[in-house]
């Protein structure tokens, strides 16, 4: 099971992916294909989020 540090480098990834592709998203026209990726990063980080509180609850 990952560390602590390790689990907030992989959010703080995801996050930076995140605005990346948000910053890269344009005014028109957006294709629902980047929303999905999106979300899925936004899920993504809502799981390491949640995994990191259980292991600061076991440890």
């Amino acid at each position: 099971m990952p560390d602590e540090e390790a689990i907030r480098k992989q959010i703080m990834e995801l996050e930076a992916e995140k605005k990346e592709r948000e910053d890269s998203l344009p005014a028109h026209s957006v294709r629902p294909q980047q929303i999905v990726e999106i979300e899925e990063l936004e899920s993504a980080i809502a799981e390491k989020k949640k995994e990191l509180e259980q292991l600061k609850m076991e440890g």
